[in-house]
């Protein structure tokens, strides 16, 4: 019988996808490894392997299309001795039984992730209203009516962002019971728009990446208890060691960057500081044994954490040339979902744009984050208790309390400073 090609979960977190392109056409002949479409997520655009073999005998998402949902299907592969006549009308609908995989926070907490999803409701007319049950969930959390939301979803139903961005009309016998919680109201996006009437403006339409940075940052800025670590570190013994490696790799072609030296530097502070090498897991913490660092790459559009494994135990030369590679393919949206997930700390190096020094987000479930400005000379005191002027690199450290007291991440911040100021120690 004819087999249905489903949308398929590229990242633990895929809820739904764009059909950026078929790299097959109706009639076409595919085996079990042949490439046939490329699907976006809201990180990455990856190519999609046939699992059967057959021919493809009808194409049920036209490429271009957003918010497939995970699970639905999006085409039917026909075996030998079938015809398009054996199709039938039901390959055109997403099954119901196949709801997409459901968005879990890593905060959480064990009683929030087993509470069930309210049952599908009808509307007036008895007619069954789809929505994933992530979306039936918020639904109920938020007070919402799903027989007055409008989905985006495959075929109209109704998926997370579309809750999200609902607003629930007032109940009077809640304001009776107590007072409303004190929380920031959900944005009207007409209300916005109509304070806006008569200027010239574009309405751009968010993608799945900025929906999913919005939604993930501004989770992390409400629930986890940032505090913020301040140093000032210089730089004249890192660049003249930086500017001698480099004469010495020349030949290969290596050029060693300040943020190479950074990424380094706190690979070796999070072994010289163990405690701080932890992740939050909700009911528990992590404590890592390896140094898997992220780093922030801006893209068109958002940005990727590339998470450079085992950092520790490599050589500059090695992280450099990881770094340009995980960095181009990021811009191109090439990483897999392993390249980008994971890690327990991360660096977010905005010097290059001049900025002297600024506060990152904590992005969960990492325990911290440095924030690293530019370096710039200024006048110092030397040892000598002489004027002098040094190259000095500002740098902020984010961190979650719950994973990190600040005593531990004076200890951490305080390594990274050495490890910079004394590079050669660094490497030995």
């Amino acid at each position: 019988m004819p087999i249905e090609i489903l949308m398929p979960a590229l990242s633990p977190t895929m809820e739904e996808g764009t059909l950026a392109k078929w790299l097959v056409k109706e009639g076409d002949t595919v085996s079990s490894g042949d490439l046939i479409a490329e699907i976006e997520t809201d990180k990455a655009t990856m190519e999609f392997e046939a699992v059967e073999e057959g021919v493809v005998g009808k194409i049920l998402i036209e490429e271009g299309t957003e918010g497939v949902a995970v699970n639905s299907p999006i085409a039917v592969l026909l075996e030998e001795g079938e015809s398009a006549d054996d199709i039938g009308s039901t390959a055109s609908k997403p099954k119901e039984a196949a709801a997409p995989k459901e968005e879990k926070s890593a905060e959480a907490s064990p009683a929030a992730a087993e509470k069930p999803a309210p049952a599908a409701p009808e509307s007036a007319s008895g007619e069954r209203i789809f929505a994933s049950p992530l979306a039936r969930r918020i639904a109920a959390d938020k007070g919402l009516d799903l027989t007055e939301i409008k989905g985006s979803g495959p075929k109209g139903r109704i998926v997370k962002a579309d809750v999200e961005n609902a607003q629930a009309a007032p109940k009077a016998e809640a304001k009776a019971e107590a007072p409303a919680k004190a929380a920031a109201p959900a944005v009207d996006a007409s209300a916005v728009a109509k304070m806006y009437e008569g200027r010239e403006f574009e309405e751009v339409k968010l993608d799945g990446m900025r929906k999913t940075i919005a939604a993930r940052l501004s989770e992390a800025k409400q629930t986890v208890p940032h505090f913020y670590l301040r140093r000032d570190i210089k730089l004249d013994a890192l660049l003249k060691f930086r500017s001698q490696l480099n004469k010495q790799l020349e030949a290969r072609g290596v050029k060693l960057s300040v943020n190479d030296f950074i990424i380094k530097a706190v690979a070796n502070a999070l072994q010289q500081v163990p405690e701080a090498n932890a992740v939050w897991a909700g009911d528990k913490v992590l404590q890592m044994r390896a140094s898997d660092v992220a780093v922030a790459v801006a893209i068109e559009g958002g940005l990727f954490t590339p998470v450079l494994q085992d950092s520790d135990m490599k050589s500059l030369s090695a992280l450099s040339s990881e770094m340009k590679d995980l960095a181009a393919r990021a811009r191109d949206r090439k990483l897999a979902p392993h390249e980008y997930q994971g890690g327990s700390f991360a660096i977010s190096n905005l010097g290059m744009f001049g900025i002297d020094n600024f506060d990152a987000i904590v992005n969960p479930p990492h325990a911290g984050i440095l924030a690293v400005g530019a370096g710039k000379k200024q006048p110092v005191v030397g040892d000598d208790g002489e004027l002098t002027v040094a190259m000095i690199m500002s740098v902020t450290m984010s961190v979650d309390h719950r994973v990190i007291d600040g005593a531990v991440g004076a200890n951490l911040l305080n390594a990274i400073v050495g490890n910079l100021e004394n590079p050669v120690a660094m490497l030995a």
